[in-house]
């Protein structure tokens, strides 16, 4: 996965209506990232064009007439696994959110390097 800042376009899966946009930085292994009211910390790893890795999301804005993905107060864990080229990134995701899991495919497009 090439080192920089990328859009990211969520949508769910699994018969659930639900969308989401934001921006996602993929450095060294780091994952970190946001919108309007969720941000994203994990980590991935690369093998090849592939990769895969851990992200918690936290809601940090409220909103009475926006309900984010998967925007609760507390971090909701999120496990990714996608393929890359040097341009964009296609996702498949799974958060865990209580007891119910939500099932996703993201879209990603590089915009610009990082340092």
């Amino acid at each position: 996965m090439k080192n920089g800042l990328y859009s990211i376009h969520v949508t769910l899966q699994d018969g659930r209506s639900g969308k989401g946009s934001g921006v996602v930085i993929f450095r060294d292994g780091k994952i970190l990232g946001g919108d309007a009211y969720l941000f994203y910390i994990g980590s991935y790893t690369v093998k090849g064009d592939t990769f895969k890795g851990e992200v918690l999301v936290q809601r940090h804005t409220s909103s009475p007439d926006a309900n984010p993905l998967f925007g609760g107060p507390s971090p909701v864990g999120v496990g990714v696994s996608g393929t890359f080229t040097d341009t964009r990134a296609v996702m498949d995701g799974t958060a865990l959110v209580g007891k119910a899991s939500q099932i996703f495919k993201a879209t990603l497009r590089f915009l610009a390097e990082s340092d």
